[in-house]
């Protein structure tokens, strides 16, 4: 039997919350949810612990009232492995750190080669995790018990690296950059909706035609609300290479789609009349999307040459500026500057200065410490590819 039971009752759940709050230093927490099984990103279990208090493994669905476990470490330092994963499901439960730690960005930061939890514990602590569950269904019940050590280790080894990255930090004088970055990430606001989701539906690129789309925007939308009610992953319904193919297939009845042999899925037959008439709704919609949406996506870098090869003159002779910092820092180069934020300078450059570089950097979300590492390279390259073209550099790939 696991040292680790799941806590699912209330008065076992209080005494828990009693035990970490008396515990010390910082806590690590960490998520399990059923992605890929489950319609929604709920937390079915949250791990905790803290030293002098223990490992700790609560269950959501049977508590859900987090709140004594809020007030419990709610003031303390939460330590994660990618806290952005976990901070949504947290906050579904009114879970929510004032500090926190990440000790894969701290990684990332450090220049780790391989920034996943066991790598990171095997290198910094020399413990070797197994790996085996993290893709598991965690809305199963009861879970068992190989699961439920699985997710304990998920924080049992995590503040000795918060530890020991902290040190790392300092050495190599980065704490002020983890902390913008820590901070950065407690800031994010979610992810507003997307407009038209459902044109992200795998292969809808075979789809021609308007009312075909509307087709498709209907089966996507039918598949979606039921999904939702019965709160499984739409995929597993209906797989995105099935939608299409009804569409594609173009029956003209109940019984020519069914007889589709593409169009498959565990629901694809149960449910076929919701199918169905989501096809009739589709044909039959006054409503036809566009063949095209408009974006402000930037084309792709191959294409500046020709497009804006004053941009692709910019953005090449930057690029590697900023690469070559990146390396002096001895970090990946997107996590010292999202390669799409140095895209947008170059494309629509600011004043070439300093400070409308910096400003510009500042409004497409870029830390003081990138913009202070970054900005006059940038400047700099700028300023070169205005003066000094090289012919050579529009017929580069």
């Amino acid at each position: 039997m696991t040292e680790y039971p799941v806590i699912d009752d209330p008065n076992v759940f209080h005494a828990a919350c009693e035990a970490l709050a008396a515990g010390t230093g910082p806590v690590a927490v960490d998520v399990e949810r059923a992605s890929g099984f489950r319609y929604s990103q709920r937390a079915y279990l949250v791990q905790v612990f803290r030293r002098d208090a223990g490992v700790f493994l609560f269950d959501p669905p049977a508590l859900g009232d987090f709140a004594p476990l809020q007030t419990a470490i709610g003031d303390v330092e939460w330590v994660f492995h990618a806290a952005s994963q976990d901070l949504p499901s947290l906050r579904e439960l009114d879970l929510e750190p004032r500090t926190l730690f990440d000790t894969e960005l701290a990684s990332r930061l450090l220049g780790h080669d391989r920034v996943g939890l066991a790598a990171v514990v095997e290198e910094v602590l020399g413990i070797t995790l197994k790996k085996e569950h993290s893709a598991a269904d965690w809305s199963t019940r009861p879970l068992p018990d190989s699961w439920l050590d699985y997710a304990a280790l998920d924080v049992l080894y995590l503040v000795d690296v918060r530890d020991r990255l902290a040190e790392e930090l300092e050495e190599s004088g980065k704490t002020e950059f983890a902390a913008q970055e820590f901070a950065a990430t407690l800031a994010q606001p979610p992810r507003p909706p997307r407009d038209d989701p459902w044109r992200r539906l795998s292969g809808l690129h075979q789809v021609k035609g308007a009312r075909n789309l509307a087709v498709a925007r209907a089966l996507w939308e039918a598949r979606e609300q039921y999904a939702q009610q019965q709160d499984t992953s739409p995929g597993r319904l209906v797989p995105d290479r099935s939608l299409v193919a009804a569409v594609l297939a173009n029956p003209q009845s109940k019984h020519a789609l069914a007889g589709v042999q593409a169009f498959n899925g565990r629901a694809s037959r149960s449910e076929l009349d919701r199918w169905w008439d989501a096809i009739v709704r589709g044909r039959e919609s006054d409503d036809l999307p566009r063949a095209r949406v408009s974006s402000d996506a930037l084309p792709p870098a191959r294409a500046w040459a020709e497009r804006n090869p004053e941009a692709d003159a910019r953005l090449k002779l930057a690029r590697p500026a900023v690469e070559a910092v990146a390396e002096e820092l001895h970090m990946p180069t997107e996590n010292l500057l999202k390669p799409e934020m140095l895209r947008r300078v170059a494309w629509t450059p600011p004043e070439l200065t300093t400070d409308a570089v910096a400003t510009a950097l500042t409004a497409l979300g870029a830390r003081p410490w990138q913009i202070e590492q970054t900005t006059q390279k940038i400047v700099d390259a700028f300023v070169e590819a205005g003066q000094t073209p090289d012919p050579g550099l529009a017929s580069e790939s």
